[in-house]
């Protein structure tokens, strides 16, 4: 569980985050949703502490970020996951190793310990029979398999997925939105999720926040946002013609 208490996030004469409020719970898919300049990638920035907060707390399971010793900051990083929107992938290296390389990092298992761990993590996001292709071999979709293989191999307590469906076809997207639910529920993960796409708030959204101007303006589910009286989510979320049609067959 990650609470974030009252966070406030200042740049120069900027404001971006006004005193945020929110817990994400283990074992959910935690969407984060809002417009362009609503202070939503600051946000997970300062959650993950690349930002320090003017003001606030950002707890880990009870720990607070802040307070915490260089050590355990340091192993707190280890305990944390990352899909990065552009995958992030060594070009050089083969999707074997690519995976491999958090281990061979920081992790302290044996060879035959590491070769086991990318098997398995291979196997769970179905790149079967592709460990010695280059990401260049590889389809788009593939590599996003690839960066969540790696995001996981470190078995971590927490998943930051930033926009992971950037690039991809609808089917494709479908898949990665489902492959990332399944493995938060499977894991126990604590997992958030920045993203602006609306088919995967309706997918995979456990717990969605909507912000605006660094405001948390409406807290729900997938379901409860199809249905939200909030007219600055409202207008967020069907602004297309098919939701505004979606929203139709719902009144």
């Amino acid at each position: 569980m990650i609470q974030v208490k009252g966070i406030h996030k200042s740049f120069e004469d900027n404001h971006v985050l006004k005193g945020v409020d929110v817990d994400f719970h283990r074992g959910e898919t935690n969407l984060i949703i809002g417009s362009s300049g609503s202070g939503k990638t600051v946000f997970l920035k300062t959650i993950l502490g690349l930002h320090q907060p003017d003001q606030g707390q950002i707890i880990y399971d009870g720990e607070v970020l802040s307070e915490m010793s260089k050590q355990r900051a340091k192993k707190l990083r280890q305990e944390i996951g990352m899909l990065f929107q552009g995958g992030a992938l060594f070009d050089s290296m083969t999707v074997a190793q690519n995976i491999r390389f958090p281990l061979e990092m920081f992790s302290e298992m044996t060879e035959h310990q590491m070769d086991e761990r990318v098997k398995f993590v291979m196997n769970r996001v179905r790149l079967e029979g592709a460990d010695s292709k280059f990401p260049s071999e590889i389809s788009g979709g593939m590599q996003k398999r690839v960066s969540i293989a790696r995001a996981i191999s470190m078995s971590p307590k927490y998943l930051f997925c930033d926009e992971p469906n950037s690039g991809l076809d609808p089917e494709t997207a479908i898949v990665i939105d489902q492959l990332i639910h399944e493995i938060t529920h499977e894991f126990g993960m604590t997992t958030i999720v920045n993203t602006h796409d609306m088919n995967s708030v309706l997918e995979i959204g456990d717990h969605v926040i909507f912000m605006k101007g660094g405001h948390k303006v409406w807290e729900g589910n997938s379901s409860e946002v199809l249905k939200s009286t909030n007219q600055d989510v409202e207008e967020y979320v069907f602004k297309s013609k098919l939701f505004k049609q979606v929203r139709q067959a719902l009144r």
